[in-house]
């Protein structure tokens, strides 16, 4: 019949499933809600999303190969221990170098920059061999003296040690006692340095210095005497 309707039927999604519907052409009726549709493909496309995020696999960390770039909390047992031991190692290192660091310091102050150390009162005792008038006539002028330590069988070594050594009294005395080799135009010899500090004293003092050439010996400084008549000062007491 002219102009009459033939009537499609409309096959719902209560009759088949939803990818079926998705899925057929549009000549066959199948109509999915706009609402349905975007519902079921947002759920499709989303896949595993909805689940928790797994953490990221990552290298086994050791002692030799962590450098702190995955979390604490990603970290199994082992790897716990690994970093562990490889921080307390750390610690270990950089405490052990300050200790070090500290030691070379103080011994350098003990014996180097400290005004009563072994090279302090060296260089002054050999200041003062320079302005004794009776060593410079036995050994030569003074800018041509020089002084240094023990010899060596090797004239390779320029560093030669300065014999020294330091002991204490009963009395609280305390005695540097040190000697080196003279050197000048005229003679060489040998100086002989004995420094005291008492117990209620800062500093050394000269308790003698000698140089011996060609066998006499010549007193620049001798308060060695008076050292043993006054030993010490103990409990506020000059002991004799």
């Amino acid at each position: 019949m002219a102009g009459s309707r033939i009537a499609v039927p409309v096959t719902t999604c209560a009759r088949v499933s939803k990818t079926s519907c998705l899925s057929a052409p549009p000549e066959s009726g199948c109509r999915l809600g706009a609402a349905t549709a975007r519902h079921y493909a947002t759920n499709t496309s989303l896949g595993t999303s909805s689940s928790p995020a797994q953490a990221r696999p990552h290298k086994k960390v050791t002692v030799f190969n962590d450098d702190g770039r995955v979390k604490w909390a990603d970290l199994s047992p082992a790897e716990k221990v690994a970093r562990t031991t490889q921080q307390s190692f750390n610690f270990t290192l950089v405490a052990g170098g300050a200790l070090l660091t500290a030691a070379v310091f103080t011994v350098l102050y003990t014996d180097v920059f400290s005004t009563d150390s072994t090279v302090t009162q060296f260089n002054r005792a050999v200041d003062r061999l320079k302005e004794d008038e009776t060593v410079v006539s036995l050994l030569g002028p003074a800018d041509s003296i020089r002084a240094y330590g023990e010899r060596s069988w090797s004239k390779w070594q320029r560093n030669r040690p300065i014999a020294s050594r330091t002991d204490t009294d009963r009395f609280g005395t305390e005695r540097l006692h040190m000697h080196f080799h003279v050197s000048g135009d005229k003679d060489e010899g040998v100086a002989y340095v004995m420094m005291l500090r008492r117990q209620d004293e800062k500093h050394f003092h000269y308790g003698s210095l000698a140089v011996d050439v060609k066998g006499s010996r010549h007193y620049v400084e001798n308060d060695k005497q008076d050292a043993k008549k006054t030993p010490g000062k103990f409990m506020g007491i000059r002991w004799s």
